[in-house]
């Protein structure tokens, strides 16, 4: 199987970028895509409520909505956006009627999305291998009875990051009255590690940190995070810690500017002077899937320090939290203090004089978070990588005080939220006895499917029917090109969506798209303008209120189109009252509440609190929900997240987003934190590389996966770019690199995919 990456593309043109994030860059970026949309004049007044108490709340990142908020309370991937959603482009039947879907499939994900926003619901035509028009009571009429012929445990009902508390509540509700637990979501292709992790260690499957410990704590130590482009508010906190002397100690294989300098945009000093905080005191580029030995290294340099403090009668381990908060320290303790330096320095690329450096900020540090990203979590032992994460927190007790804690960034605004509300393939992580009390009814007990297996189910026939409330779940998924050709098999797919991407132009047998709502646009149901809810990464429940005109008068709601089509679908339940859910979302809170009474107790009240209220995280009160009642220290065998030995001619793949994009949404040819223009079929790759594979600059190659399973997979046409990376590392962009990517190369616990350290060579 190949894919040539570099078609549809503009010219490519590369430079070295030694500019801050933030600056006058942001400022442009933002007002380069405000040009490209043609958005309206109220675009402006828009972006001023965005992510303010009583405004709505930012499509994109998962960020704080802090109480004591920016007069610009949007960075410039929340403004992009916001203004893609609010182009005055549409996407309209007469489009359709102009294109064949074998046309589109042809076009970029930049050229599909440029084509604005959906108008009306369409239906599948395959006679003429076109889109038409169809109303919404016939899609939904027609939906509902393909479904009620299949057996719902061949169903699949997908949600990306973006639905609301409340749209995520009935949708699961929905696929469990039907009769499944088949509810992937875009959490199991980043954070799913995360949630496994720290469930089984600490008895609470998200982070431990509020916004409030970024002001308390007096070091932060970073793996595999890269807030300049996937939370850039971020970069406000971390430049007032840097200001006031917290120690930031970086690991990631890519030099991001983010975590190097930063200029306010907000602050027209800095704007005028071009004034610069440095960020990162230190900063080590470890070899993807390295993070393992790092992590060693710095608790073997812990216990050394700990050895020195008791020949004169002090620890810097924490031994009281230990003796009375954890289990397994001595098995732990033992592992590292057996491990070689020789064997961390190899698997990590760092040497021991660095890591200990590194170590010895947190030996002195009194109060540490630790933040992370999927440069842990996707990994093949990326559980690993987060259970050693916390054991180095547990060591000095840093979780349970204010200003300590573990912070998994989250991606995709809501993505945490909807596993809270019941988006779970799991049913021991839903309170299924309160649900059946709740709405007379049986829910399934059985395991559902998650992302990876829900492509296992395609390939197999097993699935049969796909809903996908938002996202481009083709486009992001592992081993693109078989899973395209399997998904023509199935019997049904439906897209929720508001603009068009690839995943809509692969079809099943039957198919329909229904746009919907964007969360910048008026929703009004019968009980007038509505509200939703959303959850930041912090674990803080927010209300989000929209006020632009919408972008057709055919569009409706989320919540509107799942409750259509649950009622096309399912039988009569007079506790299920769909329409007067859908006609004041104030109800479905209250069911909300009543399913989770110690999160959501008084919602309707409290959603509009400023900054959010928190529904509470057991591990921060040190309370451990896990089996044996206290945090546990994890320990592993390996050094290596790879799961794939070295070999000669063997590179470890990084795929990346760009300063450009939002997950799978390419808002144009610009990386500018990585000077890397107009195009995004490159290959980043180290000059001493470089000259060991006998490669130039500008020369044109292909990645060919090196999985050893028989499948070939290639993606052609990339551009050999020098660039700083660690000796044995490429870098490329996501999702064009998908395709490289085996279904089976996932982390062992989560089945998130692997795509931070992907085995493949280097074919000219």
């Amino acid at each position: 199987m190949s894919q040539d990456a570099s078609a549809h593309e503009p010219e490519p043109g590369t430079a070295h970028y030694d500019g801050p994030a933030g600056g006058w860059g942001s400022v442009r970026g933002i007002a380069s895509i405000f040009g490209k949309e043609w958005a309206t004049p109220l675009a402006t007044e828009t972006l001023f409520r965005q992510n303010k108490p009583r405004g709505f709340m930012c499509v994109s990142c998962s960020w704080a909505k802090p109480a004591d908020h920016h007069p610009f309370e949007f960075c410039e991937n929340g403004a992009k956006a916001t203004l893609w959603e609010l182009t005055s482009r549409r996407c309209t039947p007469d489009f359709f009627a102009k294109h064949t879907l074998t046309e589109l499939r042809q076009w970029s994900d930049h050229d599909l999305e440029q084509e604005g926003r959906l108008t009306h619901p369409l239906r599948f035509d395959r006679a003429r291998d076109r889109y038409v028009p169809c109303g919404w009571d016939e899609a939904f009429r027609e939906i509902g009875a393909e479904l009620r012929r299949l057996d719902p445990k061949s169903a699949v009902f997908y949600t990306s990051g973006r639905a609301s508390l409340e749209t995520a509540y009935l949708y699961a509700l929905f696929a469990r009255l039907y009769g499944h637990n088949n509810l992937p979501d875009s959490s199991n292709m980043c954070h799913e590690t995360t949630s496994v992790a720290l469930k089984q260690v600490i008895g609470a499957s998200v982070g431990t940190v509020v916004f409030d410990d970024l002001s308390n704590c007096d070091a932060m130590f970073f793996f595999g995070q890269n807030p300049g482009t996937n939370s850039p508010r971020f970069l406000h906190p971390l430049r007032q810690a840097a200001k006031r002397g917290v120690e930031i100690i970086t690991f990631n294989p890519v030099r991001e500017r983010g975590l190097e300098v930063f200029t306010n945009p907000q602050s027209p000093v800095e704007m005028l002077t071009g004034k610069e905080t440095r960020i990162s005191t230190q900063y080590h580029q470890v070899r993807p899937g390295g993070d393992i030995a790092v992590l060693t290294g710095l608790c073997k340099h812990v216990f050394a320090a700990d050895d020195a403090a008791k020949a004169e009668g002090r620890r810097v381990l924490d031994v009281d939290f230990i003796a009375q908060h954890t289990q397994g320290l001595e098995a732990f303790e033992a592992k590292v203090r057996a491990t070689p330096w020789e064997e961390i320095e190899r698997e990590s690329g760092l040497g021991r004089r660095d890591i200990e450096a590194a170590a010895q900020v947190y030996v002195a540090a009194e109060r540490v978070c630790a933040f992370y990203g999927m440069g842990l979590t996707q990994h093949a032992h990326g559980f690993d990588n987060v259970a050693l994460l916390v054991n180095l927190l547990l060591l000095k007790g840093n979780i349970g005080r204010d200003g300590t804690g573990i912070s998994p960034v989250r991606g995709h605004s809501n993505v945490q939220g909807q596993r809270t509300v019941g988006i779970a393939e799991k049913p021991e992580l839903v309170p299924l006895d309160r649900l059946a009390a709740q709405f007379a009814f049986d829910p399934p007990r059985d395991k559902g499917l998650n992302t990876v297996e829900t492509c296992e189910g395609v390939l197999a026939g097993r699935v049969k029917a796909f809903i996908g409330l938002g996202g481009n779940f083709l486009r992001a998924i592992p081993e693109t090109e078989r899973m395209e050709a399997a998904w023509t098999r199935l019997r049904l797919t439906v897209q929720v969506a508001t603009k068009l991407n690839r995943s809509q132009l692969v079809t099943g047998e039957s198919a329909y798209l229904l746009p919907c709502l964007g969360r910048t646009e008026e929703d009004r149901q019968a009980s007038g303008p509505q509200a939703v809810t959303i959850e930041d990464t912090f674990s803080c429940i927010q209300g989000s209120l929209a006020r632009r005109t919408p972008a057709s008068e055919h569009l409706r709601s989320e919540i509107a189109i799942v409750a259509g089509l649950a009622r096309a679908t399912l039988a009569p339940n007079p506790k299920v009252t769909w329409d007067a859910w859908v006609g004041d979302y104030a109800r479905i809170r209250d069911q909300i509440a009543e399913t989770y009474p110690e999160e959501f107790h008084d919602f309707n009240a409290r959603m509009w609190t400023p900054g959010g209220f928190y529904r509470g995280n057991s591990a921060r009160e040190r309370i451990w929900k896990t089996k044996s009642g206290k945090a546990a220290f994890t320990t592993t065998a390996r050094l290596s997240s790879t799961g794939f030995p070295d070999a000669p001619g063997r590179y470890r793949l990084i795929t990346l987003r760009s300063n450009d994009q939002f997950n799978t949404t390419i808002y144009g040819y610009s990386d500018r934190l990585r000077g890397i223009e107009g195009t995004r079929t490159v290959l980043l790759i180290n000059p001493d590389e470089m000259r060991r594979a006998k490669l130039r600059e500008g020369q044109v190659v292909s990645l060919v996966g090196d999985a050893e399973d028989g499948v070939e997979r290639i993606v052609s046409g990339l551009t050999v770019t020098p660039f700083s990376l660690p000796d044995g590392c490429l870098g490329a962009y996501y999702p064009e690199m998908n395709p490289l990517i085996p279904l089976s190369h996932h982390d062992e616990q989560s089945k998130t995919p692997a795509a931070k350290s992907v085995p493949v060579r280097i074919r000219v």
